[in-house]
């Protein structure tokens, strides 16, 4: 019982992550054209990813049963991975993968899947207990690693066709009211990627939960047909809104100036197309990752505007961050797992917990030397070291920051 409470608290703890973390996928754009004040953007945005929540369960499913092989008849569990208890183990350390991952990307400013941070934890933390019969391989192919691939291209395309169109029907509009009119229209569109997000986000971490509890027998293994419990469902959603409205502030700088100097209407294209990819994924039970379809999004409508400048030395440094979340986190959620079975019973369960508490509250110490917050989230970005802090507050590690003017 105490490991699965451990394996519960540090599930909403990533599902926290994943708001502050996926932020910017939603309103990244509209803070950056000015259309949204960087507060108002945070707490619209925390709002509808708690509704979101509760709108769905098929991704939640999806994770469920589609990521690792647990045998369902608690005899046979007991037989092949030595019972519950190494299960919640093999849980619990894939998520510590997850976290660590999702605040280091957060720290350095990239925009990478929690979604796949999450998968790569399970899978490794899997691999080390269970070896490669323990991994659904046929469900992550096709839920996760297939869509991983398509879909920052599919919104890519989508969203510079979608520029494209906006700026030829719009050609005789000045400039100044364009932006005013789609700044309005920025707001809808972001608001519905936030209710994206939270439809298809707050799942995984459901999806967790409630394979912690199916394992335990507190829950039947048939969850598409059971549905989930409400206090699941509830504390998942209110997690990922408390983590959205702190707001990941050096993402969405990174997302919103760092990749391309957008506009209004390139910022609505962009967050359509993502709204749009994201829905009808999330209703098809697809794992997708929210960050992959912005970031191609807001890539698309670079490439869609005619002289837009995309730096594609940013955009290159995060694709570098999406090749390795998945075998970063992997190997990770196989070093907690092994240390945790080292030690054993709830001592390893605690051991990796408290490993996990002491390496995110260094991260977040080191980021408070340098903050970026929503005073400074649309200072002008420096090309010559494409870092997400601001140059007046950046300095060498061994000087005291300065202070903003």
């Amino acid at each position: 019982m105490l490991i699965l409470v451990l394996l519960i608290v540090t599930a909403l703890g990533f599902d926290f992550t994943n708001g502050f973390h996926d932020t910017g996928n939603a309103m990244a754009t509209s803070i950056a054209t000015g259309a949204l004040k960087p507060k108002t953007a945070v707490t619209i945005a925390a709002v509808l990813n708690l509704v979101g929540a509760f709108l769905s369960v098929e991704v939640a499913t999806t994770v469920a049963q589609g990521i690792l092989n647990f045998p369902s008849d608690a005899g046979e569990l007991s037989t092949q991975v030595g019972g519950a208890e190494v299960a919640l183990t093999i849980i619990s350390a894939g998520l510590v993968g997850a976290i660590l991952w999702n605040i280091l990307t957060w720290l350095l400013g990239l925009p990478s899947s929690s979604s796949h941070a999450l998968f790569g934890g399970l899978i490794g933390s899997g691999l080390a207990a269970l070896g490669t019969s323990g991994v659904n391989w046929s469900g992550i192919v096709g839920k996760v690693i297939v869509p991983a691939l398509l879909a920052p291209v599919i919104a890519c395309i989508v969203a510079s066709v979608g520029t494209m169109l906006i700026y030829a029907i719009t050609k005789k509009i000045s400039e100044t009211r364009k932006e005013q009119g789609f700044r309005h229209g920025q707001i809808a569109s972001a608001s519905l990627v936030s209710l994206a997000h939270g439809t298809g986000d707050a799942q995984k971490t459901m999806g967790v939960i409630a394979l912690g509890l199916i394992v335990t027998g507190h829950l039947d293994p048939d969850v598409a047909e059971q549905g989930l419990p409400l206090w699941v469902i509830a504390s998942c959603a209110i997690a990922i809104a408390l983590g959205t409205y702190l707001g990941g502030w050096r993402i969405i700088r990174t997302l919103g100036k760092g990749l391309v100097e957008i506009s209004a209407p390139q910022g609505m294209a962009a967050e359509a197309s993502s709204a749009a990819i994201i829905l009808t994924s999330s209703a098809a039970g697809m794992a997708l990752s929210t960050t992959h379809v912005a970031t191609g999004s807001i890539l698309g409508s670079g490439l869609g505007r005619k002289g837009a400048d995309v730096r594609w030395a940013v955009a290159g440094r995060m694709a570098v961050a999406w090749l390795t979340t998945l075998p970063a986190a992997a190997v990770v959620g196989a070093i907690s797992y092994l240390i945790a079975r080292g030690i054993g019973g709830a001592a390893g369960a605690v051991t990796i917990f408290l490993i996990l508490a002491l390496a995110s509250l260094y991260m977040w110490w080191r980021a408070q030397q340098q903050k970026v917050d929503s005073s400074n989230v649309n200072a002008d970005w420096d090309e010559s070291t494409n870092s997400p802090v601001p140059a007046e507050l950046r300095v060498d590690l061994d000087v005291e920051p300065k202070q903003q003017a």
